[in-house]
Parts: structure tokens; C-alpha cells; sequence
């Protein structure tokens, strides 16, 4: 395989990447070369040796860059006080959906629980942002927010099977609901909810976890109301029959978020182009940078559920241009198409060394 210097760079979800590289495709096994030692060096045909440089620190002729997306001051405060009052919400909403007889509320109680998981997955996977990669994990632990994902996803699906078949029993055999109850639990969730999505307005510009927070607790905030709503007209018309209904509709929400999440967690876990990328308009970006005449090896993963990943080869006839240019090409990678690591070799185009996972590029 002939090529000029393969410019690797490294840029980090969030975090200082020292001793974090991630290698070239080798074209006999097609694997990704983690160097422990975080230098990947890459040495062309005249001799040159080019390494990258550990600490996420690029010195090339007097001109540096840092790539450190910062959490926002206090946010470990704000996700600790929001745990603190979804946990309280659901032992409360817990014990008075069994002593109130509520499926309603025992559902709404099992939202506020996918809020604590999903509130302790948007904290850590910001705490994991600050964890430094180590010779064993190169990439860190950011993955494992895929992980947590996907248990996530599997325990709230069990629990919405565990509500419907109680609600649909209560259906068919109605029982005595405590309206008031009902109607003053639901409203202090309604409360501690809106107080969550309150405390996260601040930072929901500045991080897409603290939004989807945010977003969560307000909807979760709504959902409580309509619980509250509920148990009222229970109280004044005794029609039980609702009960079970709104904790049927409040299932419902929670699996048409859950599904989403257990889809997308799957497609990254299995390393598939993460939602929202367009592999083509990366790969004609590329194509038409100048001197490049073709565009091979493009795969793009998930690193976490925040962070993406690049690597590619460029075909460039006249040679390596510089490390300047590629800087730029990564920079809007990064900027342009949230490559948070993009990996870039560049190949003179002698030979044919395509990989066998590089699917034909999509017709235009």
C-alpha cells in the first residue's frame, strides 16, 4: 500500500484525549489499530515520519488546538437535585398508587423512574466526558452510555407490560380509586417536575444532554397534570373506568420514547451510522476538496451517545498537502458534521486497496 503521510487526528467529545488515537484500517484484517501508547505513527516513502501528538495537542509550525466542550458550571449540582426529587417522586407516587388503588398513578410513577435513569445517563455520560482514555480503553468509557442505554430501554419496556396488564384487569373488574389522593399526588409531581425542568433552562443551549433533560422533565411535568386532572374528575363523577385509561396513555407515551431509545441504542451498539449523520453529504464533502479524486473506507461510528467518530481515505494523486489542509478538512468534520474524532489517511492511488467492508458509494 503507497501512500503520503497518513494524518491522523484526534477530537474529543468533551475531553483532553491524551494517549487516544485511533489507527488506520489495515487492508488484510480491515481493524482498527488502538496504539497504547496514543502515537500513531505513519511514515510515508521519503523517509517522513509523522506521529500525533498525545494531550489532544497539535504544534504544527507554531499553530496549536484544543477540542474541550467544558460542562456547564454547576450542571453535577442541578442532575444531583433533579435525581433527588424524581427519586422522591416516585416513592411517593409509588405507595399512594397502591394505597389510592391508581394504576394512574403507579404509571406516572414509573415515567418519573425512566426520568431517574435517563437524568443518571445524561449525568454520566457528561462526567464521562472529563474521564482521560487509559492504555486498555483508548476511546475512555463512553460507550458504556450505550449500554445503560439499551438496559434502560429493557427494564421501562418490562415495567409498561407489568402496567398494562394491570390496567386492562382494572378494566374489566373496576375497583374504588382514591380521586384525592390521586389528584394530590400527581399534582406534586406535576411540582417537582416543572422545578427539574426550571433548574435545567440554563444549560440546555449549551449541552444537548442538559436539553433533552430539560425537554424530559417538562413533558414528564404535563403528564403528571393530566394524572392530576384525572383523579379530580374521578373524584366528582366516580368514574373509575378512567384510571386505568390515563395509565394506559401515560404507558403509551413512555414506550413511544422507549422504542425510540431501544432502536437507536441497538443501531449504535452495533456500530451503524449514528441518527442524524449523512453519510453522502460527508462523503461528496471530501470528494470535492481539492486534489482529492476519490473517496474510499468511509466509516463513521458511535463512540458514545454523544460522540461520533470518522475514518477515511482520501485518494490524492499529488501527494499529502500539508498539515495545515487537513486540519481544516477535520476542523468542519467536526463543526459541520460532528465528527468528534475523525481519522484521515491519504493515499497517492497507485494501487487498489479498498476494504471489503466499504460498500460502493451511494449513485447520485
Amino acid at each position: 500500500m503507497k501512500y503520503t503521510r497518513a494524518q491522523s487526528h484526534r477530537h474529543g467529545a468533551g475531553c483532553d484525549h491524551a494517549g487516544h488515537d485511533h489507527g488506520e484500517h489495515d487492508h488484510a484484517g480491515h481493524e482498527r489499530d488502538h496504539d497504547n501508547a496514543g502515537h500513531a505513527e505513519h511514515e510515508d516513502h521519503a523517509g517522513h515520519a509523522h506521529s500525533s501528538h498525545a494531550g489532544h495537542s497539535h504544534g504544527h509550525g507554531g499553530h496549536g488546538h484544543h477540542h474541550h466542550h467544558a460542562p456547564v458550571p454547576g450542571q453535577g449540582r442541578v442532575f444531583a437535585l433533579a435525581v433527588a426529587l424524581n427519586v422522591a417522586i416516585v416513592v411517593i407516587q409509588g405507595v399512594y398508587g397502591v394505597l389510592a388503588n391508581s394504576t394512574a398513578l403507579l404509571a406516572d410513577a414509573g415515567h418519573n423512574l425512566s426520568d431517574v435513569l435517563g437524568l443518571l445517563l445524561a449525568w454520566g455520560a457528561i462526567w464521562l466526558t472529563t474521564r482521560r482514555p487509559s492504555a486498555r480503553y483508548t476511546f475512555g468509557l463512553g460507550s458504556s452510555s450505550i449500554l445503560a442505554s439499551l438496559a434502560n430501554a429493557g427494564l421501562l419496556l418490562f415495567a409498561c407490560g407489568v402496567i398494562i396488564a394491570e390496567a386492562i384487569g382494572r378494566l374489566f373488574h373496576p375497583a374504588p380509586v382514591a380521586g384525592l389522593d390521586v389528584f394530590i399526588v400527581a399534582t406534586l409531581g406535576m411540582i417537582g417536575n416543572g422545578f427539574a425542568a426550571w433548574l435545567f433552562m440554563r444549560g440546555q443551549k449549551e449541552d444537548l444532554n442538559v436539553r433533552g433533560a430539560f425537554l424530559h422533565m417538562a413533558a414528564d411535568a404535563l403528564i403528571s397534570a393530566a394524572v392530576a386532572i384525572s383523579g379530580l374528575v374521578i373524584l366528582f363523577t366516580n368514574w373509575t373506568w378512567l384510571d386505568p385509561v390515563m395509565s394506559i396513555m401515560v404507558v403509551a407515551v413512555i414506550v413511544y420514547g422507549t422504542w425510540g431509545l431501544a432502536r437507536d441504542s441497538m443501531c449504535l451498539a452495533l456500530d451503524a451510522v449514528p441518527p442524524g449523520v449523512d453519510l453522502q453529504r460527508i462523503r461528496d464533502y471530501l470528494g470535492s476538496q481539492p486534489g482529492v479524486i476519490d473517496v474510499h473506507d468511509l466509516h463513521v461510528w458511535a463512540l458514545s451517545t454523544t460522540g461520533n467518530a470518522l475514518s477515511v481515505h482520501v485518494v490524492m494523486p499529488d501527494g499529502h498537502p500539508g498539515d495545515e489542509y487537513v486540519d481544516g478538512i477535520v476542523k468542519t468534520l467536526r463543526e459541520r458534521f460532528a465528527m468528534h474524532h475523525a481519522t484521515l489517511q491519504v493515499d497517492l492511488g497507485t494501487t487498489d486497496h479498498r476494504c471489503v467492508l466499504d460498500h460502493p458509494a451511494p449513485k447520485r
